[in-house]
C-alpha cells in the first residue's frame, strides 16, 4: 500500500497506481461478474448516510459487491433497490422506536431515528416480498423482530433483571461473552458447529429481541437468556444475530467471517435464480385465483390472493394459467346449465380483468402469443377450466370454450361427473371414461384443447391415454411414491403420460407433498420434482402450484415465492437449460402439439 511521505512522492505514486490498474484483469463485454450485489442499510449522522468499513470489507472478503442504501422513505426508490440487490445486510445503529410494536417508550430508551426505522421497515417489506436473502446484525436483528411482529426489550438492563455482560467497555473486535447454539440450525451449519456448542461474541448494545416472530426460531442464547440469534429457514432465507460479527471478522476472526460468506453464497444463488427467470418463460400451469374474483377485484392491486400481477412481477413469473374452477354439484339439467354459465362468466372475468391493464398484462391463447408477451415484458394470463362438469352433456361446449381461449380442461374434480370417474369421492360408476367422456376427449383433440387428468381416477387416466391422439397433461399432480394420496399420480400412470409425450406438473398443495401437511415445504416440493425427473426424464416434468385453491407450502406461499423453488433447484445442481424445460417449455410443447394436431383432424 503506497504511503507517500512528501508532496514530491505523489506523482510517482499516482503512476504506480495506474500501472496496477492497467495490469488488473478486466471483465469484457459478454462476461458476467459472478459477485452478487449486497445492499447495506446505512447509519445516519449530521453528514448523511454512512457505514463502518468493517461491514463493506467483510462482504468484499466474502466475494460480494457492497452497495450502501441511503436513508430514504421514497417507496419507489426502495423498491428499485429491493429489485436490484441480490442480498441485504441490515446493519447496527440507533435504537428502534417501540411505537412500531404498540409500546410506550420507557425512560432508559436510547437515541432513536424514526425516519431510519420507517425507511428500513419499508425496505425489509419489499425485500421479503422478492425473497432477497437477509442477514440482520444487532439493530438489524431487532428490526426483523419488529417487521415480523415479534417482541423486543427496549432496554435489557431495565426489563430483564438477569441481563449481564452485553455492553462492555472493550473494543468491538474482541469477544465479550459466550452464546450457546440451539438445535440443528442453519446458523450452526454455517459455523460448522453443533447444537449446544458455544462461541465467543461481542454484544455491544442494550436492546434485544424478547420474542421471535412466527416462522422464526431461536438459534443462539446468552447465559442470561437473551436471544442472540434467530432464523426463518425454510420459510425465508433470513438469519440474524445480536452481536457484531463484522468487527470481529474485520479483525481476522475466521468463524465470524463465515456469516458473510453464507449471505454472499445465498445471494449468489438468488442472483442466478433471477437470471434464470429473466431468460426463460416461467409458467405456473394451475392457479385458482378466479374463484376469488369479486366485482371490485383488480389484478393490478397486491391483495389477499396468492396470485396477482404485483406478486407475479415480484417473483419474476411470466405466465399464470388461471382456471375457471367448478366444484362438483348435482347433475340434473338445470344444475348442468348453471355450471356452464358459471364457467363462461369466470372465463369472461379473466379476460376483462387482464385486459384492464394492457400496459403490464395480456391474455394469451397460443404459444406464439406467450413468447411475444415475454419479449414485450408483459405478464400473461392463460384461461383454462377445472372440471369437465362445465361441459354438461352438450359436447358443443368444448368448441365454445376453445373459442374463449381455454388451453386445457381438467376432466373432473373431487367426485364423478358425466365424463369420468374421479380419484376422490368416487363411486367408480363409469369404470374410467363414460361414452360421453370418450367423445369429449376426441372433441378436445379436434379443438386443440389439452386433456388434463389431474383429479382423475387411474382408470380414467388409462382410458384417456388409449383414446387421445395428442399428448396429455396432469396440470397439478405430485408423486404418490413420495406422498400416498389418491390425488397423486402413481409412477405407472406418470410413466404412461410421459411415454405418450405428455407432461406432469408437480403441485404445491401441502397435502399432496407430505402426509404431515404442516411440515410440507418448498424443499419437499423439489423432492417431488427430483423424483419425476429421474423417473420420466426432464422433458416431461413441470410445475403447477394450485395457488388460491389451497396450494401453499412453507417457503412458497404465492407467485412471488416461486423463485424460491428455482433457488432450491439450483442448489441441487439443475442447469438453466433444465429449468427452462421445467418452468415452461415442456408445458408449451404439449400445448403447441395439441394445437398442431387439431389442424390435421
Amino acid at each position: 500500500m503506497l504511503s507517500p511521505k512528501n508532496y514530491q512522492d505523489y506523482p510517482a505514486a499516482l503512476r504506480q497506481l495506474y500501472q496496477e490498474l492497467d495490469g488488473a484483469p478486466q471483465v469484457f463485454r459478454g462476461e458476467r461478474d459472478a459477485r452478487p450485489l449486497i445492499g447495506l442499510t446505512a447509519n445516519y449522522n449530521a453528514s448523511g448516510s454512512c457505514i463502518a468499513r468493517a461491514y463493506t470489507e467483510s462482504i468484499i472478503q466474502a466475494g460480494g459487491l457492497p452497495v450502501l442504501i441511503p436513508l430514504t422513505t421514497d417507496i419507489e426508490v426502495l423498491r428499485r433497490y429491493a429489485t436490484q440487490i441480490d442480498g441485504l445486510l441490515l446493519s447496527g445503529g440507533d435504537d428502534l422506536l417501540p411505537a412500531y410494536l404498540g409500546e410506550d417508550s420507557i425512560p432508559t430508551l436510547g437515541e432513536v431515528n424514526p425516519e431510519r426505522d420507517r425507511s428500513e421497515l419499508l425496505l425489509v417489506a419489499e425485500a421479503v416480498r422478492r425473497n432477497v436473502p437477509i442477514l440482520g446484525i444487532c439493530r438489524g436483528h431487532q428490526l426483523l423482530a419488529t417487521a415480523f411482529c415479534g417482541g423486543m426489550y427496549q432496554d435489557i438492563y431495565a426489563q430483564l433483571p438477569n441481563a449481564q455482560g452485553h455492553n462492555p467497555q472493550i473494543p468491538k473486535t474482541l469477544p465479550a461473552h459466550q452464546v450457546c447454539l440451539q438445535g440443528d440450525s442453519v446458523l450452526a451449519r454455517v459455523l460448522g458447529l453443533q447444537d449446544g456448542d458455544a462461541i465467543q461474541v461481542n454484544s455491544i448494545h442494550h436492546q434485544a429481541v424478547s420474542r421471535v416472530p412466527k416462522s422464526f426460531r431461536v438459534t443462539a442464547l446468552a447465559a442470561d437468556g437473551v436471544i442472540e440469534a434467530m432464523e426463518a429457514y425454510p420459510e425465508k432465507s433470513i438469519l440474524s444475530v445480536q452481536w457484531h460479527p463484522e468487527q470481529m471478522a474485520y479483525a481476522g476472526d475466521v468463524l465470524q467471517q463465515k456469516l458473510f460468506a453464507h449471505l454472499v453464497s445465498e445471494a449468489t444463488l438468488f442472483a442466478q435464480a433471477k437470471a434464470v427467470h429473466r431468460s426463460v418463460i416461467v409458467l405456473d400451469s394451475h392457479v385458482d385465483t378466479p374463484m376469488h374474483f369479486t366485482p371490485d377485484f383488480d389484478l393490478r392491486q397486491r391483495g389477499n390472493t396468492l396470485v396477482d400481477l404485483p406478486k407475479m412481477e415480484e417473483g419474476l413469473v411470466d405466465v399464470s394459467v388461471m382456471v375457471a374452477y367448478l366444484p362438483q354439484r348435482e347433475r340434473d339439467d338445470d344444475s348442468l346449465r348453471q355450471a356452464t354459465n358459471y364457467a363462461v362468466d369466470k372465463l369472461e372475468s379473466i379476460r376483462r380483468l387482464t385486459f384492464a391493464h394492457p400496459d403490464i398484462a395480456t391474455v394469451a391463447t397460443t404459444v406464439e402469443e406467450i413468447r411475444r408477451a415475454k419479449e414485450l415484458g408483459l405478464r400473461v394470463i392463460v384461461p383454462a377450466i377445472e372440471n369437465g362438469y362445465a361441459i354438461g352433456k352438450d359436447i358443443s361446449n368444448v368448441a365454445r370454450f376453445g373459442e374463449m381461449g381455454v388451453c386445457y380442461i381438467t376432466l373432473c374434480h373431487n367426485g364423478d361427473n358425466d365424463l369420468c370417474d374421479s380419484a376422490r369421492k368416487s363411486k367408480q360408476e363409469h369404470g374410467g371414461l363414460s361414452d360421453l367422456g370418450r367423445e369429449v376427449v376426441r372433441e378436445m383433440n379436434r379443438q386443440g384443447i389439452m386433456v388434463d387428468v389431474s383429479h382423475a381416477a387411474p382408470t380414467t387416466v388409462r382410458d384417456v391415454l388409449s383414446i387421445s391422439t395428442a399428448p396429455i397433461i396432469a396440470s397439478h399432480s405430485s408423486a404418490r411414491a413420495l406422498c400416498d394420496h389418491p390425488r397423486n399420480l402413481t409412477d405407472e400412470d406418470a410413466l404412461a403420460i410421459a411415454e405418450r409425450g405428455g407432461v406432469v406438473q408437480v403441485c404445491l398443495y401441502a397435502g399432496f407433498i407430505c402426509e404431515q401437511e404442516e411440515a410440507a415445504s418448498v424443499v419437499m416440493a423439489a423432492d417431488h420434482i427430483d423424483h419425476f425427473v429421474r423417473l420420466l426424464g426432464i422433458e416431461h416434468v413441470g410445475i403447477g402450484s394450485d395457488f388460491d385453491g389451497d396450494g401453499e407450502l412453507i417457503g412458497c406461499r404465492g407467485s412471488n415465492d416461486l423463485i424460491r423453488l428455482t433457488v432450491e433447484l439450483l442448489r441441487r445442481g439443475y442447469t438453466t437449460t433444465q429449468l427452462r424445460l421445467l418452468w415452461g417449455e415442456n408445458f408449451l410443447r404439449v400445448m403447441e402439439t395439441a394445437k398442431a394436431q387439431s389442424k390435421c383432424q
